[in-house]
């Protein structure tokens, strides 16, 4: 271990084994919704979901089509992992003979014209949205947009600030102690997170409509489907969410006043390609401005610091209130295996990583380090299980599985000291089935996918699409709702539903001046 994160440790062990118990965990997972024969939806949003714009657990992303199931915070694995089922089996009951498609890479999908945008009513704010999204779709492509993930929001427990400021001898303002390690822990996961994409990527191939009538510089595996060999998640990689759109765009992660001022320069700087599709054309907003971002949202991360805004506060301004409240892991691909798309194991192995990053050395991120983050995320997510790949560290080459085992011998440290909170050695085993993995790459999520569709002898569509199947018959099958977890579901539909029109009906401004107001707000 490094002498500085073993030093935290060790004084954790020692002065406050209790406090990393009852961090507070939360999911967010999208699905398309298919009709029967496994294409995209082209339906409006359920209405028995409520609205999209307002229901707390139950919106949608970029697409109508596209689901996105919210959980609050719970202090358990378990607790937010039964609440996102629930919403599966609730929303199930309104699907009719729709399905949710288990996997991150999308369906049988249409060319981009054809892709529904969200729909979120004809208020300003419900406006705004699906104007943000149609400037998504001339950016990037809107058949990338219908990518799906898995994000999983974690905070330390509250208990934990206090004991490690005097470990670390700090008597600044907490909140600017806790944004600051924060931000300590997100530089470390931008260093080490190609670790999440081998572990848990589960996106290595492909239907080939993503691709449209256009031809990948990618194998075939059949007539119907491209992979990478030693893939582990497509939608981290160049054709997803790490596209060349967004490689001019810096945000320091070196001081929170750095991370909202290069934020905000980001939504006011003029991008000539953007300036090229126009706001404003025969009187239809195409976007939201022509700048590099339209709004915060827009700026793709593998990893976001957060804190919840209130009503129809900024992002950026959120921030800069009250400092970072927690961070949101966004490079999780959808687990095609687990009916849920994620479970407590992987909850689990990624709270020990995130405190392992924010225990160990974290210096600030300059050009050059960038550039090697960028660099093995981009390797790892298409090459992650080639025995030759080589990543950068400090500029010298190593192999994955070397360091990823002195990574993970480290989490496995703290995974030990979550289970002394917690109880149990649910942690300590998590993290040890991981250490199995970077030994035997063929066991890895994205391997055993590969596997399954060669033994299956079928496209990665076909075989997606009965995976979805049986998870639709599962949830289906299992102990019904709780009265109280169905009506609470209900409830919130009905008030979303009414709060959306309260919405409407009390708007009394232009959109243009909603707007205006709303980019000035800073």
């Amino acid at each position: 271990m490094s002498s500085g994160f073993e030093t935290r440790l060790n004084a954790l062990v020692a002065g406050a084994r209790g406090v990393l118990g009852g961090g507070l965990r939360g999911i967010e997972k999208e699905s398309l919704r298919l009709d029967m024969d496994g294409y995209l939806s082209r339906t409006s949003h359920p209405d028995r979901l409520g609205s999209a714009l307002t229901n707390h657990f139950v919106t949608t992303d970029f697409s109508e089509a596209l689901l996105e199931f919210v959980t609050p915070a719970f202090a358990s694995t378990w607790e937010a992992l039964r609440f996102l089922c629930d919403i599966h089996q609730f929303a199930y009951k309104h699907l009719g003979e729709e399905l949710l498609w288990t996997a991150s890479m999308p369906c049988r999908i249409p060319t981009d014209a054809e892709i529904p945008l969200a729909r979120y009513g004809t208020s300003n704010v419900g406006r705004m949205k699906t104007i943000y999204r149609r400037g998504l779709g001339f950016r990037y492509g809107r058949q990338m947009q219908t990518i799906a993930g898995v994000h999983f929001n974690y905070s330390l427990p509250e208990s934990f600030w206090p004991h490690y400021q005097a470990i670390m001898g700090d008597d600044r303002n907490e909140d600017e102690f806790r944004s600051d390690l924060y931000l300590a822990l997100v530089r470390n996961f931008r260093r080490f997170g190609w670790l999440v994409l081998y572990l848990f990527g589960a996106s290595p191939a492909m239907c080939k409509s993503f691709a449209g009538a256009g031809k990948l510089d990618m194998p075939s595996l059949n007539a119907e489907t491209w992979y990478e060999p030693f893939g582990t998640s497509l939608r981290m990689s160049d054709l997803g969410y790490s596209n060349k759109n967004q490689s001019r765009i810096n945000i320091s992660l070196n001081s929170l006043d750095g991370y909202i001022r290069d934020l905000r320069n980001a939504i006011r700087t003029p991008e000539p390609d953007y300036e090229k599709i126009g706001v404003k054309v025969d009187g239809h907003y195409r976007q939201l401005s022509a700048n590099r971002l339209q709004i915060e949202n827009e700026y793709y991360s593998p990893i976001r610091p957060k804190r919840v805004a209130r009503s129809g506060e900024r992002p950026t301004a959120a921030l800069r209130r009250g400092g970072i409240e927690y961070v949101e892991i966004r490079s999780l691909d959808i687990n095609i295996s687990d009916p849920a798309g994620v479970n407590q194991n992987t909850m689990r192995v990624i709270e020990a990583f995130l405190i392992y990053c924010l225990l160990e050395e974290s210096p600030h991120l300059d050009e050059a380090s960038c550039d090697e983050c960028t660099r093995n995320q981009a390797y790892t997510a298409k090459q992650g299980r080639n025995p030759e790949l080589r990543l950068l560290r400090d500029g010298n080459e190593v192999t994955l599985a070397s360091w990823g085992s002195e990574i993970l011998h480290k989490v496995s440290a703290v995974a030990e000291l979550i289970d002394g909170a917690e109880g149990g050695e649910s942690y300590s085993q998590a993290v040890r089935s991981m250490l199995d993995l970077v030994e035997e790459p063929a066991a890895t999520p994205s391997a055993q996918l590969l596997e399954e569709l060669k033994s299956a002898k079928c496209s990665f569509f076909d075989y997606a699409l009965s995976v979805a199947q049986n998870h639709r018959d599962y949830f289906a099958s299992i102990t019904p709702l709780s009265k109280a977890r169905q009506e609470e579901f209900e409830q919130e539909a009905a008030r979303s539903i009414e709060q959306q029109q309260e919405i409407e009906s009390g708007d009394e401004i232009s959109l243009e001046e909603y707007l205006a107001n709303y980019f000035s707000s800073d």
